[in-house]
């Protein structure tokens, strides 16, 4: 039995939904009361509001934008900037004390959600390799500063809160790496289809009209 498909417009209202709940003040000020559950919780929350709202972008800007996101690099190089630049911590400061600065992390978070699975998808197994390996040794450079420094680097955390989120960032980016091997090397493993043989009539004249095409989609 096939598993109910989930219609743009769907998508479009969880979406809405999500962000809306994001943004209601007693649940942003729960999430934002804790450094771990700012960074753990609510910047993922905020990516996946931006991919299900994707489903409202037209279909012909939806092209137009491929052609700039050819194999994904200018998505996930985008997604690797707003990365960097949101673990500040600076930057989660003023996050809690300027509502532009807030408004800024909040539409980055939206377009990084909406750009991120389509420029994943198209992205081979190399340009995946190459973005992972600059986003996960940072995550875990980030993390060791949050585990290791004597002192706190947000005023608005306690050090022992920074200190739990340094040990999640470490550990989350090693578990996302050994996930991605483990997926890369079972699909590099994978037996190609072979062609079937021409038969010598075929081979004779050079006709392949009865073969069938036996390549993998896309």
């Amino acid at each position: 039995m096939k598993s109910p498909r989930i219609t743009p417009a769907l998508r479009i209202a969880l979406g809405a939904v999500l962000l809306a709940a994001l943004m209601l003040p007693p649940l942003r000020h729960a999430l934002e009361a804790s450094m771990s559950l700012h960074m753990l919780v609510q910047y993922p929350a905020l990516l996946l509001a931006g991919a299900l709202l994707a489903a409202a972008v037209p279909a012909g800007l939806r092209r137009r934008l491929l052609a700039w996101n050819a194999m994904g690099i200018s998505g996930l190089t985008a997604c690797a900037l707003i990365a960097a630049v949101l673990m500040i911590p600076r930057v989660l400061d003023l996050a809690l004390t300027d509502w532009r600065a807030e408004s800024a992390k909040v539409v980055a978070l939206l377009l990084a959600g909406a750009v991120l699975r389509p420029s994943w998808r198209a992205a081979g197994l190399v340009v995946q390799g190459f973005f992972l390996g600059n986003v996960l040794p940072m995550t875990v450079v980030v993390g060791m500063l949050y585990q290791d420094a004597p002192l706190r680097l947000c005023n608005a955390y306690r050090l022992d809160d920074q200190q739990q989120l340094g040990f999640a960032l470490v550990w989350g980016a090693a578990a996302a790496a050994a996930t991605w091997l483990a997926r890369a090397m079972w699909h590099l493993g994978k037996p190609v289809p072979a062609l079937p043989r021409l038969s010598q009539r075929h081979a004779k004249f050079g006709d392949t009209s009865g073969v069938t095409d036996h390549r993998p989609p896309d």
